[in-house]
């Protein structure tokens, strides 16, 4: 039976692609990330014999490529985010993942990752793409909501698109939020749902009747003062131009749409074809009952 390698960050993009890889009648070999990866992961395995835990630190890149070359791994995925700031935390390097870091010219998402991917390969293990075998799940283009975008949803959508195409290509994120054609919150190390939030609490601070609101936790009346600006915001996700789909690949799931929704937020636009969605039946349902649109182009 073939083997693969699982580098599992944290959330259920490791528990779906552990399925997939299952189904696909793949041994796979998880390393899991003791700062990131769902406990979870060892009932699993306790299920299946199939399925092999190996427990890692973050900083253990020498472990990970031994504990795969001794399962004889040739082949691995990452799958689940590995949150940016841990690298500025108390995680303690190895000698290779050190020397890895001090030969960076930046520490960016994709010089990182890029890096590990390039020192895996050179030890005869092949990093493949996150979406190998989770194509079903990737956003279709169209509508993918009862509702279409309203007309200025669209044209936050067409101006979101230029402002994050742009921030995506110097990889500083890849989400921004956009209110009445003027951006309110990029993304930066926190990720997309903190960045969502971020937006509503900044909105919630707004003039919402002649004066600041100082309660941002307070609702809104009723009947506003009349305002130049829209009490509604549109989420804006694109992949990287020149996206590497090892790793960092758009996703989206439910808590997404929960947090739009407590954020105040309306209409959300991805990308089709590079954005994963987490279980689309129960994020579709979700944003309807919520009145937010889905739009993927």
């Amino acid at each position: 039976m073939s083997k693969l390698g699982l580098i599992a960050g944290n959330g259920r993009f490791p528990f779906l692609l552990l399925d997939a890889a299952r189904a696909h009648n793949l041994t796979v070999v998880v390393a899991a990330i003791k700062e990131e990866t769902d406990p979870e992961i060892n009932d699993r395995a306790a299920a299946d014999p199939d399925i092999h835990v190996h427990w890692l630190s973050l900083g253990e890149l020498s472990r990970l490529i031994e504990t795969f070359q001794a399962e004889g791994v040739a082949r691995a995925v990452m799958a689940g985010q590995v949150k940016h700031k841990q690298i500025f935390s108390s995680i303690r390097p190895d000698w290779r993942l050190a020397k890895l870091l001090l030969n960076l010219r930046t520490r960016s998402t994709d010089m990182l990752l890029g890096a590990v991917a390039k020192v895996l390969n050179d030890e005869g293990i092949e990093l493949i793409s996150s979406t190998q075998y989770l194509e079903p799940l990737l956003a279709k283009p169209g509508v993918l909501t009862a509702r279409p975008p309203d007309e200025e949803e669209s044209e936050d959508i067409t101006y979101g698109r230029t402002v994050a195409q742009a921030i995506a290509a110097y990889d500083l994120g890849q989400t921004v939020v956009i209110a009445a054609q003027a951006c309110v919150a990029v993304e930066a190390m926190e990720g997309t749902d903190a960045t969502i939030a971020r937006a509503g609490e900044l909105f919630r601070t707004l003039d919402i009747g002649g004066e600041i609101n100082p309660d941002p936790t307070s609702p809104a009346p009723s009947n506003p003062a009349p305002t130049t600006l829209r009490r509604s915001l549109t989420v804006v996700k694109v992949a990287k131009p020149n996206q590497d789909m090892r790793f960092d690949v758009p996703v989206i799931g439910v808590a997404t749409i929960s947090t739009m929704q407590a954020a105040g937020a309306t209409c959300l636009a991805i990308q089709a074809g590079k954005t994963l969605l987490f279980d689309p039946t129960a994020i579709i349902a979700a944003a309807d009952q919520a009145g937010i649109t889905i739009v993927a182009n």
